[in-house]
């Protein structure tokens, strides 16, 4: 009888040491959970706490994190996506105004310095390379009568710029249309931005425009108190083809104190900062700026360029914040007021999806993430409406921010620890961004009226979760 106990006693001990070990374990997700960090935030913290030491811990280290980054974001490398269709084919010529048809980089400088309200300059067919200073905009238009660059089809017109600023808009109601402009900067950090927006630049447009290789594709900023308010960033895609190896912002739209801009269904991808602190955003909207609007944009943080080190954010009101000299009242109270963020698809980041920073008077309506760190709402200046949204992971709220939350979909972060994501099984394959339902779509059953869906699509009285009810309505643009 001795001899046959002590196997039995040694069973329990094991069986107690595995049900402790699975409370510890289950103790530590809580706490996890309770502070908001993510699995996908947690395993660059402990790949790096580990690095340096001997080969068991480093191992296991880069062990740990992997798992986690597996467990949240699902199976790394590259993927075959088929994204949707936002922007039109080609924007039409204004009804009224002087053509002028420019054949050269020379001519297109003197077309532009010699404006008047009216002109429709427009570029012949062609890939034009162009270097040297700046290409200013300095000649106001004017509400009936804008200045507009252009290519008469998209796709028809490339410009590689090896300027470090594209085009310096100073000047009111300019409008760019169907350019392709790729910066070709040696070495590419010096290619800043494709559009520098400044000071007096109120009503600027940008529409149906593709855009590639720039650390901040469109840099809008005030000047000596004026402020390029008004402004619409529309149709356009916003991408890089490789990381860009700069220690400064990589944000391919970066709007810093101006208020009343609209940013509308752009296709905006892989925003990938390779040096310094390794933080990038799909867009931002900061320094004391109001009343701007994020709507119908499709942000893909990986598309190509998947697996980095670094922290990449979809759509942010707040950024990382803006030193007092640069801020519209001096102070910044706080960083945005009264803004929107809403039917959009934001995925494949490595950090959060929506980050709200000192943004009051905020609404966050019917996004669809999928793959991020979900909606993170921070500071005493935070306050945020947030309605309808259907969010792979969770919406945090810390630091004294405040939160209405009404009727969102969700996953706790102790379900992502364990791999869990309910959200992304409601489509056909959301690894690959189909996010063709997989099955009857969730409905909401107290909505309200709402405005259109990403792909323009009336809602109905019991809308669908998120950003779209059917995907299909944007793939039948192609």
């Amino acid at each position: 009888m001795v001899r046959g106990a002590r196997p039995a006693r040694w069973r329990v001990v094991a069986l107690v040491v595995a049900v402790l070990s699975l409370l510890a374990a289950g103790a530590v997700v809580l706490l996890l959970q309770e502070r908001g960090i993510t699995p996908r935030a947690l395993a660059p913290y402990l790949a790096k706490r580990s690095s340096g030491h001997n080969d068991i811990i480093v191992g296991t280290g880069q062990w740990s994190a992997a798992l986690l980054e597996r467990l949240d974001r699902g199976p790394a490398g590259p993927r075959q996506l088929d994204l949707p269709v936002l922007g039109a084919q080609s924007s039409p010529a204004p009804a009224s105004g002087t053509v002028r048809i420019v054949t050269s980089g020379g001519e297109l400088r003197r077309a532009m310095a010699h404006a008047a309200p009216g002109d429709i300059i427009t570029i012949a067919p062609g890939s034009y390379r162009i270097g040297g200073p700046p290409i200013v905009a300095n000649r106001a238009g004017t509400a009936a009568a804008n200045i507009v660059v252009r290519a008469e089809k998209a796709g028809s017109v490339e410009l590689e710029l090896a300027i470090g600023e594209g085009f310096v808009v100073l000047a009111p109601h300019w409008r760019f249309e169907n350019l392709t402009i790729r910066g070709v900067c040696k070495p590419q950090l010096y290619c800043e931005h494709a559009f520098h927006v400044v000071g007096a630049a109120s009503h600027f447009t940008a529409i149906n425009n593709a855009i590639i290789d720039y650390n901040a594709h469109f840099k809008v900023n005030g000047n000596k108190r004026q402020y390029p308010d008004y402004g619409r960033i529309e149709n356009n895609t916003l991408r890089n083809d490789s990381i860009r190896h700069t220690v400064k912002s990589v944000t391919p739209v970066d709007i810093v104190a101006a208020s009343h801009w609209l940013i509308r269904r752009n296709v905006i991808t892989d925003f990938i900062k390779g040096q310094g602190d390794r933080i990038s955003y799909a867009a931002f909207t900061k320094g004391g700026g109001s009343a701007n609007v994020f709507e119908q944009n499709l942000v893909v943080c990986e598309a190509r360029l998947r697996g980095a080190p670094g922290q990449r954010v979809g759509i942010s009101l707040g950024g990382g914040a803006t030193g007092q000299a640069y801020c519209r009242d001096g102070k910044c109270i706080t960083e945005q007021d009264r803004s929107i963020v809403r039917a959009n698809i934001i995925a494949s980041c490595s950090d959060d999806g929506i980050y709200l920073n000192n943004a009051a008077a905020s609404r966050v309506i019917h996004n669809t993430l999928v793959d991020t760190g979900g909606i993170h709402v921070r500071f005493a200046g935070s306050s945020a409406d947030i309605e309808g949204n259907l969010v792979d992971g969770q919406i945090r709220a810390r630091n004294g921010a405040v939160v209405r939350l009404h009727d969102n979909l969700v996953t706790p972060i102790a379900q992502q620890y364990l791999g869990i994501h309910p959200q992304r099984r409601l489509y056909m394959d959301a690894d690959a961004l189909d996010l063709r339902w997989n099955g009857q779509a969730p409905r909401r059953q107290d909505a309200g009226q709402l405005p259109p869906d990403l792909c323009g699509v009336t809602r109905p009285a019991h809308p669908a979760y998120g950003a779209v009810e059917d995907i299909s309505a944007c793939m039948a643009a192609d």
